[in-house]
């Protein structure tokens, strides 16, 4: 087989770490929730809820103290940073002007949740330079 195009290969999210996300993002309605998201590659280990430091319905930011904590528990782990999700309560799970503006990380895929026609979805996305390209969740147990 060959090698998948990077900006296109699957993100791989277990059916319980979906589940974990899509609860934080519920009970933090109406406010954005957001969280990280550790393991290798784009094969996602571990769902790291955190503080949205803004507590805003429009914006997130990770809590600087817990995104201090998730980078140390990666490193113990041998881990990389896979992916940031946060939540958008009352818009369409694609990114924002501003989510796009506030991309740092451009290594990582951006997952956001929002509810469509009152189900929860999420959708990932790479961001970087401005340009946004989304990648496929692909569920594994």
């Amino acid at each position: 087989m060959g090698h998948l195009d990077p900006e296109t290969e699957p993100l791989d999210l277990t059916v319980e770490g979906a589940r974990r996300i899509l609860a934080h993002v519920q009970a933090e309605w109406p406010l954005e929730a957001c969280g990280l998201l550790g393991g290798i590659g784009r094969r996602v280990l571990a769902v790291y809820p955190t503080r949205n430091e803004l507590a805003s319905p429009v914006r997130y930011r990770v809590h600087p103290e817990d995104l201090i904590r998730v980078i140390q528990e990666l490193e113990r782990q041998g881990w990389e940073l896979v992916g940031i999700y946060h939540s958008h309560p009352h818009g369409p799970p694609a990114p924002s002007a501003t989510d796009v503006a506030e991309a740092y990380y451009p290594e990582a895929v951006y997952v956001i949740a929002a509810p469509v026609h009152g189900e929860w979805r999420l959708r990932a996305f790479r961001i970087a330079s401005g340009a946004v390209r989304e990648v496929p969740i692909r569920l594994v147990e």
